[in-house]
């Protein structure tokens, strides 16, 4: 019997009550974040357009290391959803030990770059077409701000080890606590070390990367504290450090499966930064309205990134449990919610596009360029809310080198070249150029149908672990 478009799609009261219970505190918890982000990036700008371009370039790079880093958890991260399906607590155990010690040595290798690299990588991002005072003054911004972010790589990376274990076992709640106090923090910190406000010194960009790390520090300590002092909670944190051992099939499955998802995720993020470094091509202006724009729309990404997050927590769990045909069930109504949210937010943040720049320092032509950019990128909202649902389908099932090839492939095989073409090699102009770019989403939404609709994720990692 055919099912109905209402039975596959839309679930009754208690599955999106499940959901909404899964997903409101941590849309909260990066909501909060991304404002905070908001606001550090507006007093910023208060400073120059020179020096927001410096701090926007820089965290290009810090995008790449958090992006690596949630790769890094990523592959245990499967396997520690499905031991909380399976109420195994040694399981669980053993894969946060795995990502403490994977996410130590991305930590190592990320500060090594940043510090031995950073003129070079900066530089990357600089075109010729501005002028030598500009482009003076960008990199030496960019120089002072790396050098103190690079301290917050640290709790960053042993943070999201606690935070993203806790969201597997469905402790949402604890990790939005640290967020918000974070932000607290840093809200404070921000005005008061780059203005020189509330007795403290003016530090400009420096105060702003003080403040990021500061906040950093306080929520993984939040975090990594009510882990270890709630054993009823988190059985799992009792004797984690009594050994380092994880049992050597589990480490060569972890890797087995995390390896392409560690890999996939830097190379995407590495190659969202090459996408960035072609639109610069157009200028410092352009960088500017880049950095507008995507803080804009980080702002409501949130739903979509975290209904992406949920289905990885709720179907993972399902998977888990061996429920297999539940869980395709749940992944079908969740695929279709995430669509449905973001696309009900596109409809309200293009009229209001033009509005969001206005709150920045900044000149007429970067306001205007950015507003252009946000409206695209509203559009393209859906679309990406789609992929991004898709991509979690696959990899809770533990197909991550399907993960690798949807967003690796995708990336640098479609995205990037054309990108570099006209970025490097023609004349056109900023506006259709990311319209085109942007828009190439439309053929990953196809390849992800059918990834999705052929079943082949629907598996148990661990009835044998």
């Amino acid at each position: 019997m055919k099912t109905s478009f209402k039975e596959k799609y839309i679930g009754d009261k208690a599955f999106y009550k499940r959901v909404l219970v899964t997903v409101i505190p941590m849309i909260l918890q990066n909501l909060v974040t991304n404002i905070v982000s908001m606001i550090d990036n507006i007093m910023v700008g208060q400073i120059g357009t020179e020096q927001m371009s410096g701090v926007s370039i820089v965290n290009q790079f810090i995008f790449v290391f958090n992006i690596t880093v949630f790769g890094a958890v990523a592959g245990p991260g499967i396997f520690g959803a499905q031991f909380f399906g399976k109420g195994d607590n040694d399981g669980l155990r053993h894969t946060m030990r795995f990502k403490l010690f994977i996410c130590t040595v991305t930590i190592a290798v990320g500060a090594l770059v940043l510090h031995f690299f950073d003129e070079p990588l900066i530089k990357l991002f600089i075109s010729d077409e501005d002028s030598p005072e500009m482009i003076a003054l960008t990199i030496k911004s960019a120089k002072e701000y790396m050098g103190i972010m690079i301290i917050g790589l640290i709790p960053f990376g042993l943070g999201q080890a606690y935070s993203s274990t806790l969201r597997e076992c469905s402790i949402t709640t604890i990790p939005m606590i640290s967020s918000m106090t974070a932000v607290g923090v840093n809200v404070v910190l921000d005005y008061g070390l780059i203005f020189g406000k509330l007795g403290m010194p003016e530090m400009g960009v420096k105060g702003a990367a003080v403040a990021t790390v500061i906040a950093k520090a306080i929520e993984a300590g939040v975090v990594i504290v009510w882990t270890h002092t709630n054993p009823k909670r988190n059985p799992y944190a009792v004797g984690l450090f009594k050994s380092m051992r994880i049992p050597t099939n589990l480490v060569r499955a972890i890797t087995i499966k995390g390896s392409p998802l560690l890999i996939n995720e830097f190379l995407w993020a590495a190659g969202m930064s090459v996408l960035a470094q072609c639109y610069s091509e157009r200028g410092l202006d352009v960088v500017a309205a880049k950095n507008i724009s995507s803080t804009i729309t980080n702002l409501f990404s949130v739903v979509f990134i975290q209904l992406g997050s949920c289905i990885g927590i709720i179907v993972g769990a399902e998977l888990g449990a061996n429920k297999l045909e539940q869980a395709k069930s749940t992944d079908d109504k969740l695929r279709f919610f995430s669509v449905a949210s973001t696309l009900i937010l596109a409809i309200a943040i293009v009229p209001l596009a033009p509005l969001f720049p206005e709150v920045y320092k900044t000149s007429e032509a970067v306001k205007d360029l950015s507003s252009y950019m946000i409206i695209i990128q509203a559009i393209a909202m859906p679309l990406w809310s789609y992929t991004h649902a898709c991509y979690f389908t696959l990899r809770c099932g533990g197909k991550t080198g399907l993960t690798f090839l949807f967003d690796f492939v995708f990336t640098w095989v479609i995205v990037i070249p054309c990108a570099f073409i006209i970025g490097h090699f023609t004349k056109m102009d900023i506006h259709p150029m990311f319209a085109l770019i942007t828009f190439s989403e439309i053929i990953k939404v196809v390849i992800g149908f059918f990834m999705v609709r052929s079943g082949i994720w629907i598996s148990n990692l661990v009835n044998d672990k």
